[in-house]
């Protein structure tokens, strides 16, 4: 299923009660579009008198690109709970998924019969269907490094942005070369795409496999 408000919304007054003893203030709900995560629990955070942190407006946030069984948005919907339970009672862990978080998790999966992850396992046809399938034209650069490794970078289709990357990559004595490839792959969208100056270690036998046959493009590095 793919989650709505209303579904969202329930399901917190339920568990809310259920698990939280209803401690819960109700909280903001809102759908996204996103790729990068399944579920999100986002807060302000401010300093008080006496170096006292608060953690303020709250909001639930979760992805409709993911369509998924039920009771595993459920336990998606109880992780980001567990989230907003330690934050608003500024309880301090370990790290976002540290101690504190473990053992209430491990708690509410043994009292309730839940199956609440620290992370939501995507399989590769879930990230694959959420993919951005549409063309889109852009420089692919295969920079090439001396010891042999090869790394990918999407880069706008603007000459001058490409100019500009190649000047200061090949200043680098780690660089032997960059060739660049003119692309609308669809394939390419998993990546991102941006003028700045780094590389992506991508598996270089998938990415030849979608570059143009026809070879490297010919662009022409401005002054």
């Amino acid at each position: 299923m793919v989650p709505d408000i209303p579904f969202i919304q329930a399901r917190f007054d339920r568990f809310n009660e259920l698990i939280f003893s209803g401690k819960l203030p109700k909280i903001p709900v809102a759908l996204s579009n996103a790729a990068s995560y399944v579920g999100l629990c986002t807060f302000k955070t401010r300093r008080r008198l006496f170096g006292r942190t608060e953690h303020y407006d709250f909001k639930l946030r979760f992805s409709k690109r993911f369509d998924l069984p039920e009771n595993e948005v459920e336990d998606t919907v109880i992780h980001e709970m567990i989230h907003y339970y330690i934050r608003l009672n500024n309880i301090k862990d370990t790290s976002a998924h540290g101690k504190v978080f473990r053992q209430m998790m491990e708690q509410i999966n043994s009292t309730y019969g839940r199956h609440i992850t620290v992370s939501h396992r995507t399989t590769k046809e879930q990230r694959e269907a959420v993919l951005d399938k549409r063309p889109k034209l852009r420089y692919i650069a295969i920079v090439t490094f001396k010891d042999g490794r090869q790394g990918i970078k999407l880069l706008p289709h603007d000459e001058r942005k490409v100019a500009a990357y190649h000047r200061v990559l090949m200043r680098s004595r780690q660089v032997s070369a960059i060739d660049y490839f003119e692309e609308s792959d669809p394939w390419f969208n998993r990546f991102p795409t941006s003028s700045a100056f780094n590389v992506i270690m991508a598996p270089m036998e998938e990415v030849e496999e979608h570059l143009t046959a026809s070879g490297p493009s010919q662009i022409h590095i401005l002054p």
